[in-house]
């Protein structure tokens, strides 16, 4: 199978091999250096400022966006969401959950965020935003710097969600005034899914260490304590973790963060390029470099992942809910080359010839 899913996603042989190893005892002095290595190339790609910290949880990064509310939010703020898909929905759900007073900017689908829309609540009683900078459900992508701005005029709290858009577009955490920053093991890090990460500014780790967390696994405070000796609370997915490792030593013998987000970002605009001239309407007006979202002006977006799947062996992404018939998305992440751009491109005019597209 070929995979343009926007994770799991195509990963390197040498990532591929550590998951077909035993896994190793993690409580031991190796272990414990694989992981801070881990953090400290987590924080040299991020840009993080001087102070912050890394937390490794064995979950979806959607325990990473609840551990985020649970421990960075209480009924006591009053929070903004970016709703412009699925998962910034998610962080509208996990205010929710958690009792955590919110108000939300409700964006349509592919429509990026204005500077005029986020000012009119400049000035008001928030005390945080909750955004997904990458929106991978249409492949939208917001202005961090944009907003990072507005957070810091209103002295707003300001979480991150960058789970595919970490490595395929660029961030600066300490630029952007992010104080939390997510991701995932199965987007740009092309791990298994597994393992969601969590950058703590300065600012979020006070935050963090005096937050009263009415939970075991999700106490970020507990988190931290055990990662100053290169440590987790509980049993992690040790596997992953070494697999991580490798991708990020990988990655840094590539040239780097810059240098990984311009083959992603050639990697978009190849396929991109090839795939003109074909019925497919872009959705986003301000695309990230990770994923394409696409309507198909003729066919069913799922049909279309349906067949592709089915009949020639290439995994696309398909959307669910009100998209689920209208849009599709083509992942740029992971182990891809511009040959499998074409393989794919040949497959859709092969679509489009059949009157499926």
């Amino acid at each position: 199978m070929l995979n343009f899913a926007v994770g799991p996603v195509m990963c390197s042989d040498e990532v591929r091999a550590i998951g077909g190893e035993q896994v190793p005892y993690f409580r031991t002095p190796e272990f414990s250096a694989v992981m801070l290595e881990n953090e400290r190339l987590m924080l040299r790609y991020a840009k993080a400022p001087e102070g912050s910290r890394v937390v490794f949880m064995t979950n979806s990064s959607t325990g990473a966006m609840e551990a985020a509310v649970m421990n960075c939010f209480t009924e006591a703020d009053r929070v903004l969401v970016i709703d412009g898909g699925s998962f910034g929905h998610r962080f509208v759900e996990l205010c929710q959950i958690h009792g955590v007073p919110h108000e939300v900017i409700k964006l349509e689908h592919g429509r990026k965020l204005t500077r005029e829309r986020l000012y009119e609540y400049d000035g008001q009683p928030f005390t945080g935003l909750l955004v997904n900078i990458g929106e991978t459900s249409t492949g939208v992508l917001y202005d961090a710097e944009m907003i990072g701005g507005f957070c810091k005029k209103n002295g707003l709290f300001y979480v991150c969600d960058c789970v595919s858009s970490f490595l395929a577009d660029p961030f600066d955490m300490a630029h952007c005034g992010a104080d939390v920053m997510i991701t995932g093991s199965q987007k740009v890090l092309a791990c298994p899914p597994g393992i969601s990460i969590i950058i703590l500014a300065p600012r979020a780790v006070e935050r963090v260490t005096n937050a009263r967390v009415k939970s075991m696994y999700f106490n970020l405070a507990d988190a931290l304590k055990n990662m100053e000796r290169g440590q987790t609370p509980f049993t992690p997915a040790v596997g992953i973790l070494r697999q991580i490792n490798a991708r990020l030593r990988e990655i840094e013998r590539a040239g780097g963060a810059e240098q990984e987000i311009a083959r992603v970002a050639a990697q978009a605009a190849d396929l991109r390029e090839k795939i003109k001239g074909l019925p497919l309407e872009m959705v986003s007006e301000a695309p990230a470099n990770g994923v394409t979202s696409l309507h198909p002006v003729n066919g069913d977006a799922y049909r279309i992942f349906e067949v592709l799947k089915d009949e020639y062996g290439i995994w696309v992404c398909p959307n669910g809910g009100d998209m689920k018939s209208t849009v599709f998305r083509i992942g740029h992440i992971g182990h891809l080359s511009h040959e499998d751009n074409t393989t794919l491109t040949d497959a859709l005019k092969d679509l489009h010839r059949r009157g499926i597209l």
